[in-house]
């Protein structure tokens, strides 16, 4: 072992020193959940390839240890991925702070729910009853700015106030999920916000086609 170490000149246990602290049991369990036992990469199943829990943003670039910044990758892909990024990450987390003084959804008071990325609070306008908006806390223009760590805190929020939704309201039966991005997709407030809308049996005359019917034919 010596002399295969000294032709190598490195430490073949130094892998193991890469991740500092490792990830709890119970919050490894809520990730490989979320992800549904596949890598959030390329979809293999767990059955098919070891899952590893990674830090979306690299602890080396100043990750943090939370769940919305964890995600499930198999091994190839997480070894891959390692600690590179196209993106300069050392000011994100002062990022995450950005907000507009004069805009309505960064300065709402009547939020419901939150986490550490995420609020939500009832739609002004409801559709029907129980209508949510659930918006980054970052001021943040649409869908397709946010950061992966920001659309896990969303996802999540979503689930828990659709579950907290049904158990109080027995007659939900459905849910219109989704969102407007840009002016000519009828965004109104450059907030990035998505409408999690309860529905029930009977509320529409014909509900099929969902939410094609924004579309007049």
């Amino acid at each position: 072992m010596g002399a295969f170490i000294e032709k190598r000149k490195v430490d073949i246990w130094d892998h193991r020193r890469n991740t500092r602290r490792p990830v709890p049991g119970s919050v490894r369990y809520k990730v490989l959940v979320n992800a549904d036992h596949r890598c959030e990469l390329c979809g293999v199943d767990a059955s098919l390839r070891a899952l590893e829990v990674d830090h979306i943003i690299p602890k080396s670039l100043g990750g943090p240890d939370e769940i919305d910044n964890y995600q499930a990758l198999c091994y190839k892909c997480n070894t891959n991925k390692g600690n590179r990024s196209d993106i300069d990450l050392r000011a994100l987390s002062e990022d995450y702070d950005k907000y507009e003084t004069k805009c309505i959804f960064c300065n709402h008071i009547e939020v419901i729910a939150e986490n550490k990325l995420a609020q939500a609070f009832y739609d002004k306008y409801p559709v029907t009853k129980g209508h949510i908006l659930i918006v980054p806390k970052r001021h943040v223009n649409g869908y397709f700015d946010l950061y992966q760590p920001e659309l896990n805190a969303i996802n999540r929020l979503m689930r828990e106030l659709r579950t907290k939704l049904m158990t109080e309201d027995s007659s939900i039966t459905g849910f219109n999920v989704g969102t407007n991005d840009g002016v000519d997709a009828g965004q109104a407030i450059m907030h990035y916000h998505l409408h999690s809308i309860p529905r029930r049996e009977g509320d529409a005359g014909n509900p099929t086609g969902g939410v094609r019917g924004v579309i007049s034919e």
